[in-house]
């Protein structure tokens, strides 16, 4: 890559996410500042977010501190050659500046397709039109986003030569999985279902329930502590299957212990309707743990053909899945395990960072 200097060389990388640091998306920008700090670069990197929650890096990354003011009065962005919009639904950078390039990160269009009102729908494809319209690339997280942004094109008006790629979120994995806990859990030496994810209509954890009513294994939900009616109903649905001694919901826990629980689960199970890209799997499988998901959106992308698959989600049929699953998987576990882990690393977070700044030198030069 030819030197870039003066304005050529400085991006700036919008990473407001980490307002929510627990976020998926807080994640995804985590790992690529990490990214970023461990590779050699001729660029000059700026980020834009709330200065505590950014990591902290080898190299002396410019930070500029994220004011919730800022959505009216924005920040001055003239010296940077690239800005790279993290989210779709961003609230800054709307415009950009003669001769500057823009790159947006395109997560999912699930507005579209879980139900929402019109009026949502409206507001939301307003804000990702504000996003995406003068942008120079636009980066999918999965074939099957791409697949879905391509059939929805004609909802945006969009610059003529814009770019349309697939850049797979990248992951920081734990450097062991021997992981221990000081949390006393009563679950842990039974064998149980592990799920992680916001309690929500589209990720479908209620049918996990119908699975465990047809076998013996606990279900560990790691959630966060939104409240939702789905959520209520969830409840309910323990109550009324039975299962309250055998569902264990665990909110807003810190990494060490989602790993421990990754460690010390029989399998990890994700029926989620609608996924832009689904990290928890990919963690299940770097832990060499078997994993059960839906046959919809991206999730085969992420399992390829070592996950297995619910094609209906009826008890009696998901139970079949399961136990042939699990029978697969025992008789070559050790194997089975280190393909799993294999398969995970694909999606690692230097790889993604190596990608974007091919993309953002090639927009460059």
């Amino acid at each position: 890559m030819k030197t870039l200097t003066g304005m050529q060389k400085k991006i700036l990388i919008d990473a407001e996410r980490l307002k929510y640091p627990k976020s998926g998306i807080a994640n995804v920008c985590v790992s690529l500042i990490k990214g970023l700090d461990e590779k050699a670069s001729d660029f000059e990197y700026s980020f834009y977010g709330p200065k505590k929650n950014i990591p902290e890096t080898k190299k002396k990354f410019n930070i500029i501190d994220w004011k919730f003011w800022q959505k009216k009065i924005s920040i001055n962005t003239r010296s940077f050659a690239l800005i790279h919009t993290t989210h779709q639904l961003s609230k800054y950078f709307h415009t950009v500046k003669n001769g500057q390039k823009k790159v947006v990160t395109l997560h999912d269009l699930n507005f579209l397709h879980d139900g929402s009102s019109e009026q949502k729908v409206r507001k939301y494809t307003k804000v990702v039109q504000k996003n995406i319209g003068n942008a120079d690339a636009i980066v999918c997280i999965s074939e099957f986003v791409k697949e879905d942004f391509l059939k929805n094109k004609g909802l945006f008006t969009l610059k003529t030569n814009v770019r349309v790629e697939v850049i797979y979120n990248g992951l920081i994995f734990p450097q062991t999985t021997e992981v221990n806990s000081d949390k006393k859990y009563n679950f842990i030496g039974k064998k149980y279902i592990l799920n992680i994810g916001v309690l929500f209509p589209k990720k479908n954890q209620n049918v996990l329930l119908d699975l465990i009513a047809k076998n013996d294994r606990d279900l560990v939900l790691v959630t966060s502590s939104a409240k939702s009616d789905y959520k209520e109903k969830f409840l309910e649905k323990v109550k009324t299957l039975g299962l309250e001694d055998r569902v264990h919901i665990m909110e807003n826990i810190d990494n060490s212990e989602k790993y421990f629980l990754l460690a010390h689960c029989e399998s990890y199970c994700h029926p989620s309707l609608a996924e832009g890209f689904g990290i928890p799997p990919v963690e299940a499988m770097y832990f060499g743990k078997p994993v059960f998901l839906s046959k919809l959106t991206s999730l085969p992308e992420i399992g390829g053909d070592l996950a297995f698959y619910f094609d209906n989600f009826s008890a009696e049929r998901m139970q079949q899945v399961y136990a042939s699953g699990m029978q697969i998987y025992a008789s070559k576990s050790e194997e089975y395990a280190l393909r799993l882990k294999e398969r995970a690393i694909k999606f690692g977070y230097l790889e993604m960072a190596d990608a974007y700044e091919k993309l953002y030198s090639e927009l460059l030069n």
